[in-house]
């Protein structure tokens, strides 16, 4: 999910890297690139450590569920020292758009069960006085990378681009988003979160969930989180999640069957 380059691909490699050595746990990182579906990762019966967006993960009853180990909490001001993000609203540097604009331009969206790249920008366009007018979208897009992409290639004037994403490729790939500048900023909701596969033996995920969350007490795994714009792992919020899904029903509602 943020596997964003290569160079910040390594550094999520170091993280579980020490998260085995500090866990006990004898975990194997393994490639999953775009287009490759999320959704096979996350059926894995050996999962041990895989990001999840909240709003699948919400969607499924709380037997099916993988197990939640932690959440993060960004450094970024959006985070609020909480385990929420948000999504930025990016355009193209040159096009002089505001947001009483962005009913009346092409949108895009990476997939439909993504709260960054589809339902946060929706709840976005949702609440503007005229959000129903928006009818030219272009989608999947994937990932954010593809509305780098689009945007830079005109297919679209705005995207949405989850804001840890965002951040991380600040930090590190800052070529990539200088012809990008930011519109707006979505609602908050909850972090994408760690989970294992409901398989792993109760001791498995306590060693995993104990690691995580004692990272920011570490030296080496607070250095870890910090290169990754982290202050810490938090435990996650499950009631928090559980109300996705009421929120997209109601932008919906609000949006008619647009999208």
């Amino acid at each position: 999910m943020y596997n964003l380059s290569p160079k910040i691909s390594g550094l999520w490699d170091r993280l579980f890297g020490w998260l085995s050595s500090h866990s006990g746990v004898d975990l194997e990182v393994i490639a999953h690139a775009a287009p490759a579906p999320l959704s096979a990762l996350w059926a894995r019966p050996d999962m041990g450590a895989v990001f999840m967006c909240g709003f699948p993960f919400s969607r499924l009853a709380a037997a099916e569920r993988p197990m939640p180990l932690a959440a993060p909490v960004s450094l970024a001001d959006w985070g609020e020292e909480r385990p929420v993000y948000a999504s930025h609203i990016v355009a193209a540097h040159d096009k002089p758009l505001t947001e009483s604009d962005l009913s009346a331009v092409r949108w895009g969206w990476t997939v439909r069960d993504s709260q960054s790249g589809y339902n946060a920008p929706r709840e976005f366009v949702a609440a503007l006085g005229n959000g129903r007018s928006v009818r030219e979208t272009v989608g999947p897009l994937l990932n954010p990378r593809g509305v780098v992409e689009a945007i830079g290639a005109g297919t679209i004037d705005v995207g949405a681009i989850d804001a840890y994403a965002y951040q991380l490729l600040e930090m590190h790939e800052p070529d990539m988003i200088a012809p990008l500048r930011v519109v707006a900023t979505t609602r908050p909701a909850p972090f994408p979160l760690l989970v294992a596969a409901r398989q792993q033996s109760p001791e498995t995920i306590a060693a995993l969930q104990g690691a995580l969350l004692g990272a920011h007490r570490n030296p080496e795994g607070r250095d870890i989180l910090r290169s990754l714009g982290l202050a810490a792992f938090a435990e996650p919020d499950i009631a928090a999640y559980e109300q996705l899904p009421a929120r997209a029903r109601a932008i919906d509602v609000a949006l008619g069957g647009a999208w």
